[in-house]
């Protein structure tokens, strides 16, 4: 860094009463002013004491102008000197007019060539970069005043925590060497405290709007001074050649003129133009600096509104949120923000006042383990995390791993029940079976004897609720008899599944009878189960549509057995009738002539 840069006083301007008011403005366009105005006052305090002379003759000095000029002069009075006549060049000498149009002709060679525009731009640029670095010192001397003004604008609508966050937050993502006076991006999304967040935000506002800014300084300047270099040094030179004895001059006065325009007052006439242009041009973009600023400044606002909507909207209704937030750590704002919202989706307003009330928001926002408030996004309830806490206890991580939660509620498991499901340490049977409505999945957990994970694993959805329903509606015994079954045969669930079963089991009189039958093997290869089957339907124990469910081919041939025996007893009983011939007897042939001849 430059040591003029370097050398300059700092400090940071305390607010006055005056600035605080404004910062309490009513509207935002009002706090946008307030910022933009203190902003401005920082900024050009620090540049106050910039001696842009001095940085001027610093970067003249590494840009060696002082030779690219002497060249350039010898250069313009050997070209002028071979384009005029002698004449011309003599009467210069007595003619204040030729000589003043000679100063002035070599100067336009020197100062509108090529080389010194180069030269005066790289200078520029160089001044450009020295003054940059003094203007983010100077930045962050305005971040202290810019964050009162935020916490003056929201703390009283919103609280001291969103007033802090904002303010913070506002130099996210960038950390502030006050030794170097330079921002830089940082590795992660990192929140610089105190005001150093503001700080960044100055800086890299300035830096966008001064992207590029020496060599736009510098071409700025070779546009603006060219004319007023040629008219102070022609000028200067004009009254120095009045002044001078002027005799015997072969070349007029094109020698003195070459002279005093390598002369070091005349050089130094051009680095105070230089130094003066450039300062214009600084002190002329302070203000859009501090504009620009300012639009920032709000922006970041407006984007923390929108982003916490609803806790903001809360804080400015409700003294008592507002009171609420500012308990809250700034770490602890974005589950803040999203427990309200689960909490309006589910309870509306009130609901949050409520729960601020008793409690429960501040536990769930500072107490609630990772797995609570993933049960709360899945179930978009707050309540439903609650009652998961309270049944789960330390297992509600495997609550949460195993989506039980998703697939049951709450207030639908016990402790204990909870507890054996998940000691089946499989993913795939713990979610079927917490999937079966209350009562059939505590009669499966409960059930002695039976390898519960292989027979979720072996029944899908569809059989394990069947299942499920054969527990719920049969007595026990029968219930006991299907699910040891099933236990051992998974693949019998897949008759007893069919529809209609169940329904047919259930409203026979004795169950127990009904399950043998429909746990037996085919009724074809045992007759004798034939008849006791007949007999339990017959004495209406067994619901007759259980034939059909079991071996409907069985049933058939039962029907054509029954119907060919009913035909032969009806044979036996009334015999076989006659058949009965009909004829027709015709009349005498005479008989048919007469009528024929009458006719």
């Amino acid at each position: 860094m430059s040591p003029f840069v370097a050398s300059a006083a700092r400090a940071a301007l305390p607010m006055s009463r005056a600035d605080y008011e404004a910062c309490q403005a009513r509207d935002e366009a009002g706090f946008r002013e307030a910022v933009g105005a203190l902003t401005r006052k920082g900024l050009e305090a620090g540049l106050a004491n910039v001696d842009y002379k001095a940085i001027v003759q610093d970067e003249w000095r590494k840009g060696n102008v002082d030779d690219v000029i002497d060249k350039l002069v010898d250069k313009a009075e050997a070209e002028v000197r071979a384009e005029s006549s002698w004449t011309a060049l003599l009467q210069s000498l007595a003619s204040k007019e030729k000589s003043q149009e000679l100063a002035t002709a070599l100067t336009e060679r020197v100062y509108r060539s090529a080389e010194m525009r180069k030269a005066i731009e790289t200078l520029a640029e160089g001044v450009g970069r020295e003054i940059g670095k003094r203007i983010e010192l100077a930045a962050l001397d305005t971040a202290e005043p810019a964050t009162q003004c935020i916490q003056a604008y929201l703390g009283p609508r919103y609280g001291t925590t969103i007033a802090r966050i904002v303010a913070t937050g506002a130099g996210k993502e960038y950390e502030i060497d006050p030794a170097k006076g330079m921002a830089g991006v940082s590795t992660g999304q990192l929140i610089v405290e105190g005001s150093g967040g503001i700080a960044g935000t100055v800086v890299l506002v300035l830096r966008r709007q001064l992207a590029n800014m020496a060599a736009r300084i510098g071409q700025r300047v070779v546009g603006a001074i060219l004319s007023r270099l040629v008219s102070v040094v022609a000028g200067g030179i004009g009254a120095v050649l009045i002044a001078k004895d002027i005799w015997d001059f072969r070349y007029g006065v094109l020698p003195i003129i070459a002279e005093e325009m390598k002369s070091k007052d005349t050089k130094e006439k051009v680095r105070a133009e230089l130094a003066s242009s450039i300062a214009d041009q600084i002190k002329d973009g302070v203000k859009d600096i501090s504009d620009k600023t300012a639009d920032r400044i709000v922006e970041i606002w407006n984007e923390f509104r929108r982003a916490h909507a609803k806790v903001v909207e809360l804080a400015e209704k409700h003294a008592a949120f507002k009171r609420f937030v500012d308990l809250v750590k700034p770490s602890d704002l974005a589950r803040l923000d999203e427990v309200v919202n689960l909490v309006l989706s589910s309870e509306g307003e009130t609901g949050v006042l409520r729960r601020l009330e008793d409690g429960t928001l501040n536990q769930a926002v500072t107490a609630f383990p990772p797995a609570a408030l993933d049960i709360a996004r899945d179930t978009r309830s707050l309540e439903a995390a609650f009652g998961w806490m309270s049944v789960a206890g330390d297992l509600l991580p495997k609550v949460v791993a195993n989506e039980i939660h998703r697939k049951a509620k709450f207030d639908s498991f016990t402790k204990a029940g909870l507890q054996k499901l998940l000691q089946l340490d499989d993913r795939l049977a713990i979610g079927r079976i917490a999937a079966l409505p209350a009562a059939a999945r505590d009669t499966l957990i409960d059930a002695p004897s039976v390898d519960l994970k292989a027979l979720a694993r072996a029944l899908d959805e569809r059989q394990l609720e069947s299942l499920s329903g054969f527990l719920v509606r049969l007595e026990k015994d029968p219930a006991t008899r299907v699910l040891q079954v099933v236990s051992r045969a998974p693949a019998r669930m897949q008759d007893l599944a069919r529809p209609g079963v169940l329904q047919a089991i259930a409203t026979s009189p004795d169950q127990s009878a009904a399950v043998a039958l429909m746990l037996e093997t085919s009724a074809l290869s045992n007759p004798m189960s034939i008849m006791e089957n007949v007999r339990l339907v017959t004495a209406g124990k067994v619901n007759p549509m259980l034939f059909w469910y079991k071996d409907p081919v069985a049933l058939g041939l039962i029907l054509f057995l029954v119907l060919a025996l009913l035909m032969m007893v009806k044979r036996l009983v009334f015999g076989v009738r006659p058949k009965v011939v009909v004829r027709t007897q015709m009349p005498p042939r005479a008989a048919i002539r007469g009528r024929g001849e009458s006719t």
